[in-house]
């Protein structure tokens, strides 16, 4: 009876071990890359195997049910754009990934933080083309693009005149594309400009963009 018991014992120890042995790692750092509303899952591959392939899944926060993501299913890069499935700013989403090796080796669910699309997105600032008139200069203002469709109605621009001296003038238009002139300027001097993207209704900015300068004819 007790050779009986040592048996299975160590028939036990030596299945968890197979199964152990059959396991791969998870994959590393799942996490929410997100700028301008695109969403991306990137995550750290568990070995440096190249062979790997990797399956995506989400779901809501607080709903049971995880869907697998369209053509992030047996992928062997490491990241997975969710951004048509977590487009909704006021959900909280989840993802997951795991590794798999054929013919039959594949590593637990590796777990994202939870996310927001709207307050964990960063902003972009906007795009600003200067062209010098004899009125002034001309700011040409253009979005981050995918802010464009999702937040047009609650679009500002900041635009941040810096005179030569450091002294700053601070000029706002709406988020349509838009053209803006900055007249009563002095001959000859030097000015660069910053532009900043403003979402009204969430009560966010972007940082400001890199100096564009010009010297007015």
């Amino acid at each position: 009876m007790t050779r009986l018991l040592l048996g299975a014992v160590l028939l036990g120890k030596m299945s968890i071990c197979v199964i152990a042995q059959g396991m791969l790692a998870q994959p590393a750092q799942v996490r929410f890359d997100s700028v301008d509303y695109k969403n991306l899952l990137h995550w750290n591959p568990p070995t440096d195997n190249t062979s790997l392939q990797y399956y995506v899944q989400w779901k809501i926060y607080g709903e049971p049910q995880w869907s697998d993501v369209d053509g992030c299913q047996g992928i062997q890069k490491h990241q997975c754009d969710l951004s048509d499935v977590t487009s909704d700013p006021r959900e909280w989403y989840y993802a997951r990934v795991h590794a798999s090796s054929l013919p039959s080796r594949r590593s637990a669910w590796a777990l994202s933080p939870r996310f927001s699309p709207r307050w964990d997105t960063k902003i972009s600032p906007p795009g600003l083309r200067l062209s010098v008139r004899q009125q002034g200069i001309v700011v040409h203002v253009k979005p981050p693009r995918t802010l464009v469709r999702k937040m047009l109605s609650s679009l500002r621009y900041r635009i941040y005149l810096i005179h030569t001296s450091g002294d700053e003038e601070l000029f706002e238009t709406d988020g349509s594309p838009h053209r803006l002139t900055l007249k009563d300027l002095t001959h000859k001097a030097r000015y660069c400009l910053q532009g900043q993207t403003v979402i009204t209704s969430q009560a966010r900015s972007s940082v400001r963009g890199s100096l564009k300068c010009v010297t007015v004819l």
